[in-house]
């Protein structure tokens, strides 16, 4: 923790962090900022304000720094009066305008007028998840991986480093900043394109918390978009897909792969913003852009500030009934976009006129329905001689226990009689025929990790380790050999006998 300065140092600082500017607006907006220049701004920031703590979090595939700015007028973490926010920006590297628009923030936030949010919040900003990307301006990271569809199985440092941070402060509020991309061929041939400059997403996955996603649409979205269009940006809910002679159109996907879902499964307010692409995915509009995302990210901070007491209980309440054993007790683990008999009238661009227009989607489909529960365990038993779901185990931090042989448990095992495949989202994912068997075991600690699922992970941890699950482990290559047909899978259920 820095020193405190003397009152007319403060002063100071102050006046200092207001003559500071963001690299793009030293370059008028004309280039991306580097990863150097990023790493000189946030560190002249963090000398400019006691408000600010800079921290390193990891390091990417390259070995560039993950920073972290933690924003807070005590100890950061501390004060359990306050509720605690975290915006995490260009997990995708070709998507430059979260970066920028985060820096901005960070500058906004030192300004005096903007101290008092921080009587209530302490927040953490994450400019830059994939440095490397960035650099080559590429949406993968330095080991071509896809972070946001990382989250499940992490695998690379970027995605750990954020999930450990995440599981050392525990944030009721998050942010994932993405920009989406509205020159698709198909949208072109249709004669219309998106245009709308923030889209923003929330949970969908229904092993969510109802109370949070109601609270999440009802509530929290509307005052979203409305900072939004009063600071003279357009706004629309995030919903992927089309054109609709072609696709449907959804709310974005269920998956928990993603950082929006994977911070959210864990019974957090957790978001997806999405700004407007340029056409060479760089520097284009890149002012407006940027300007779009910081106002996006500030209403959230603002949101968070307005309702802290509402929310935070409303996440310990539903956080507690996951450590706690106590939430559903069934959890989806395949699920399906459907219709809900409503029709979208879509904001778009018509390329004819030039202008804007509406269009009315009747192949609309909002709602996420459940194909197939399961019971939710007491646990899962993992078997030692499986590195690569013991390492799994090790890079997710789950909650591990000694098993103890009781007489009130029983022990089940799927047998994998037949390998189908089932459509998710358009990808063709493996959808095995099961018969679960009772087996006799007695279990010695030396062969087994048990996992229970009375903790905070615990949807996550079933919907994981589930044979059947449509996004679990063995739906990645690095665990096709869970699933073989004619032979048991390695996993075991341990559940209450008499269920």
């Amino acid at each position: 923790m820095k020193k405190l300065l003397p009152i007319f140092l403060l002063f100071a600082a102050t006046a200092f962090a207001q003559e500071i500017h963001t690299p793009p607006e030293k370059n008028n907006f004309t280039k991306a900022t580097s990863y150097d220049e990023l790493s000189a701004f946030i560190r002249q920031l963090d000398q400019a304000s006691e408000m600010l703590t800079l921290e390193i979090i990891g390091k990417s595939v390259q070995g560039r720094n993950l920073y972290a700015m933690k924003f807070s007028t005590g100890d950061f973490g501390k004060d359990h009066s306050k509720i605690k926010v975290l915006i995490f920006a260009q997990q995708h590297g070709n998507e430059q305008s979260g970066k920028e628009g985060a820096l901005l923030l960070a500058k906004a936030l030192l300004k005096p007028e903007n101290k008092y949010l921080f009587d209530r919040i302490d927040l953490v900003i994450i400019p830059q998840i994939n440095p490397d990307g960035s650099e080559a301006n590429q949406r993968r990271n330095g080991h071509e991986a896809d972070l946001n569809r990382n989250h499940v199985i992490m695998t690379e440092p970027e995605t750990m480093a954020l999930h450990k941070l995440f599981d050392r402060y525990l944030f009721e509020v998050t942010m994932d900043v993405h920009e989406y991309y509205p020159y698709d061929e198909n949208w072109m041939k249709h004669g219309y394109r998106k245009n709308t400059e923030i889209t923003l997403g929330v949970t969908t996955n229904t092993n969510v918390s109802s109370k949070i996603r109601k609270l999440s649409n009802e509530k929290a979205l509307p005052f979203l978009h409305k900072n939004l269009g009063n600071c003279g940006f357009s706004s629309f809910v995030y919903c992927p897909g089309g054109p609709p002679d072609i696709n449907y159109i959804r709310h974005s996907t269920f998956d928990i792969n993603d950082g929006r879902q994977s911070l959210g499964i864990q019974n957090t307010l957790s978001f997806i913003q999405e700004g407007m692409n340029g056409t060479d995915s760089f520097i284009e509009n890149l002012k407006r852009r940027a300007e779009g995302q910081m106002t996006g990210m500030m209403g959230l901070i603002k949101y968070s500030y307005k309702n802290y007491r509402k929310i935070k209980k409303m996440v310990a309440d539903e956080r507690a009934t996951l450590i706690l054993g106590k939430s559903n007790p069934q959890v989806s683990i395949q699920s399906e976009h459907v219709a809900s008999g409503k029709k979208l009238e879509l904001p778009v661009l018509s390329l004819k006129t030039g202008s804007d227009s509406v269009i009315t989607v009747s192949d609309y489909r909002p709602v996420v329905k459940s194909l197939c529960d399961v019971a939710k365990p007491e646990g899962y038993l993992i078997p030692k001689t499986s590195k690569p779901l013991v390492d799994w185990v090790g890079r997710q931090s789950v909650e591990v226990l000694p098993y103890n042989n009781q007489d009130n448990f029983k022990i089940e095992q799927y047998f994998i009689s037949k390998v189908d495949s089932i459509d998710f989202e358009g990808d063709i994912v493996a959808n095995p025929t099961l018969e679960t068997r009772e087996i006799r075991l007695t279990v010695k600690e030396e062969d087994y990790l048990f996992i229970p699922t009375a903790q905070l992970k615990g949807n996550l941890i079933v919907i994981a380790l589930e044979s059947k699950s449509m996004l679990g482990l063995a739906t990645y290559k690095d665990f096709y050999y869970l699933l073989k047909k004619g032979e048991n899978f390695p996993v075991l259920r341990v559940v209450k006998s008499g269920n």
